[in-house]
């Protein structure tokens, strides 16, 4: 930052946010609902849902009545919420208004906040299943430090190099990540601080299966370790939780020698059911040098073949 410029809190100050009542802030709400409805009926077409095709229509799209019916409520009651009028709305009335007009993920999520509902959890759009090849581009391009993708249950969909070269991914070992931390030697020969580390995993994948009750995916990872790993169910004994997204690690690597990244886990926007960890090397610790060795092909190999 320039000698003069004004530091970030000073900017923050000089730009007060404008005070909205409550008040204001529902109708608001409640007129960005009504205009949201209006647009989405209108870019349904009764042949998008089984209608008769009314060809000779003077406007394009469905008209209330049909999204009433459709959705099995009163058509006053529809067009109450259409004119964004404050009327008490549920989730499955929702659903069904959202599943009438064609609403994306997105959208629905849109459609709860407007009509003043909690969300639910972000699905994954079908046209948001192609990701992947993008994701791993981003992966490569995050090179020479590791980087690799979770899915919602920590198993490792993708990795790129350096993961296999400095972490130690490789295809012959558990593929979930929480199982391969606590059974996969080669990993805990390099993780220096595995045993400062171990709890603060079990906390942050115990508050990932909280999120997620009833959900037998989470279940089966846990009954996995619970027979694999005695150390495992110590620390899941303790009942801890954790947000997850950031962990400090210290690895001792045979051929790069010690290096010190941080390894932050970010949700994938277009597939909520992904998660992308990148390691980032910590300043002033040598270890970005240490890591632009991989780009060597003798390093590169050395450093796989230690693995």
């Amino acid at each position: 930052m320039r000698t003069g410029d004004p530091g970030m809190a000073e900017l923050v100050e000089a730009r007060p946010a404008p005070h909205t009542s409550g008040t204001d802030a529902a109708a608001a709400r409640r007129a960005e609902l009504r205009d949201f409805l209006r647009t989405r009926r209108a870019r349904v077409s009764p042949a998008d849902v089984g209608l008769p095709d009314a060809g000779r229509r003077r406007t394009p799209g469905l008209r209330r009545e049909e999204v009433a019916v459709l959705a099995g409520v009163g058509a006053s009651w529809y067009q109450w919420l259409e004119q964004g009028r404050d009327i008490q709305v549920s989730p499955q009335v929702l659903d069904a208004v959202a599943r009438v007009l064609l609403l994306s993920s997105a959208e629905r999520r849109h459609l709860y906040a407007l009509a003043g509902l909690n969300p639910p959890a972000a699905e994954v759009d079908g046209d948001a299943r192609g990701v992947g090849e993008g994701l791993m581009r981003l992966l490569d391009s995050w090179m020479p430090s590791p980087a690799h993708v979770m899915d919602r249950y920590w198993n490792c969909v993708m990795y790129n190099e350096a993961s296999a070269a400095v972490l130690g991914m490789r295809p012959d070992i558990p593929q979930n990540c929480m199982v391969a931390f606590f059974t996969d030697d080669l990993y805990r020969s390099r993780a220096v601080n595995w045993e400062a580390n171990a709890g603060s995993v079990v906390a942050q994948f115990r508050a990932a299966c909280t999120a997620n009750p009833g959900d037998d995916g989470y279940a089966a990872v846990v009954e996995e370790l619970r027979e694999t790993s005695p150390e495992f169910v110590e620390r899941w004994a303790q009942h801890d939780v954790a947000s997850p997204g950031f962990l400090a690690k210290e690895l001792e690597h045979p051929v790069l020698g010690t290096l010190f990244v941080e390894a932050t886990q970010l949700q994938v926007p277009a597939r909520p059911d992904l998660s992308l960890v990148l390691h980032n090397p910590v300043p002033g610790t040598g270890t970005r040098e240490k890591l632009e060795r991989l780009l060597s092909p003798e390093v590169r190999r050395a450093a796989l073949a230690a693995g």
